[in-house]
Formats: C-alpha cells, structure tokens, sequence
C-alpha cells in the first residue's frame, strides 16, 4: 500500500489554503527555536502525489533538531489539531522528518542537510523564504477577502435584491362609507324595534 493510499490528500483550494496556514505556523516554530536557513519548498503538481510542501530548516547540534522537531508537533496539535502521520530519526537527531502528508517538515542537522541536499534534488520546487511565504499568504488571504466582499456587494445591487428590500407600500383599502348626516346606523335601527315591541 503506498502513502497516498493510507492517507489520502485533499486538493481543494480550501484545503490548499489550510495547509499554507498549518506550513507558516511550522516556520515560525523554526524562526522562534533558532532554526538556520529555513526554506519552504513549493513542490511542483507533477510531485504533488508525495505533497504540496516541503519544510526544511537546520540545527546546530541532535539536541537543538529534536527542540525543534518537538515544539511543531505540539504547536500544530495544540492550535490547530494536526498530528503529524509518522516521525522518523527522532532518537538519533541529526534529520527529523515530521510527515504532515500535504507537508513535510525536515529538520536537519547543517552537515546532514548539506550531505543529502534535498533543495537541489528537488530542482522543480519553488523556494521561499518563511517571510517570503508569509506575505503570498497574506495576499492570498486579502485577495479572497476582497472577491467576497464584491460578490455580496453585487448580491445587494442585483434587482431581485433590490426588489427584495424595497420597502412594501401600504394596501389600498376602499374607505370606509360615512353615514348621511341624519341616517341612523343599523345597530340604533335594531335598538329602536327592541324598545318598540317592549312598548307593546
């Protein structure tokens, strides 16, 4: 059974968009536990049966890569309820892979990383840095922002809307007849017979 098929992957732009957030959340653990060189890797879609990104970072020495590896797992659980489906090289230190399936973090240590160069074999994927992702992000985020408001702004423009929020004018009920000056009304009518028979 290969990895897609244990844990299959949402492609949606929605789910796209959450991997992005649950990606930068992992970079900043990187940037706070003083992770060197921290790169993100935008793998191209002929790779993106294996994942969407690849989180690389490197550690001074086993002891800084295993703080590191550490704390995402528990930032992404804690803020976001994601476990990371297999960790592997934890007791050893020198390169922890955290498989998120949509992302993979690798946390080396420099001599490791330099050895097994991932970013070159990985030619076709995009680099960025954490700040250079952050801010597609936030473009990202503000562009949706925007479509939305243009859409509920045209929603309230279009003329079945504007149709629907005209506010009714009053029904036009026929008024009521005003008796003639003198004319008694039918219940005084039906007084006067009463009292006419009780005379008799």
């Amino acid at each position: 059974m290969e990895r897609g098929d244990q844990f299959p992957r949402m492609t949606t732009p929605q789910a796209l968009e959450h991997t992005r957030t649950l990606v930068q959340a992992a970079a900043k653990v990187c940037e706070d536990k003083k992770g060197e060189d921290t790169r993100i890797l935008e793998l191209d879609p002929i790779d993106s049966g294996l994942s969407d990104f690849f989180l690389i970072t490197s550690a001074l020495n086993d002891r800084q890569a295993q703080a590191i590896a550490d704390e995402i797992e528990f930032t992404l659980k804690r803020d976001y309820g994601v476990y990371a489906t297999s960790v592997e090289g934890r007791r050893q230190g020198d390169w922890i892979l955290l498989d998120y399936v949509d992302f993979v973090v690798h946390v080396f240590r420099a001599e490791r990383r330099t050895f097994y160069d991932i970013e070159r074999l990985r030619k076709s994927a995009r680099p960025l840095t954490p700040s250079e992702f952050d801010a597609e992000l936030k473009a990202a985020l503000a562009a949706k922002t925007r479509t939305s408001r243009i859409k509920s702004a045209a929603k309230e423009k279009s003329p079945a809307a504007a149709k629907a929020a005209k506010p009714k004018a009053p029904s036009k009920k026929a008024p009521a007849k005003k008796a003639a000056p003198g004319a008694k009304s039918p219940a005084s009518k039906k007084t006067q017979v009463k009292k006419s028979a009780a005379k008799r």
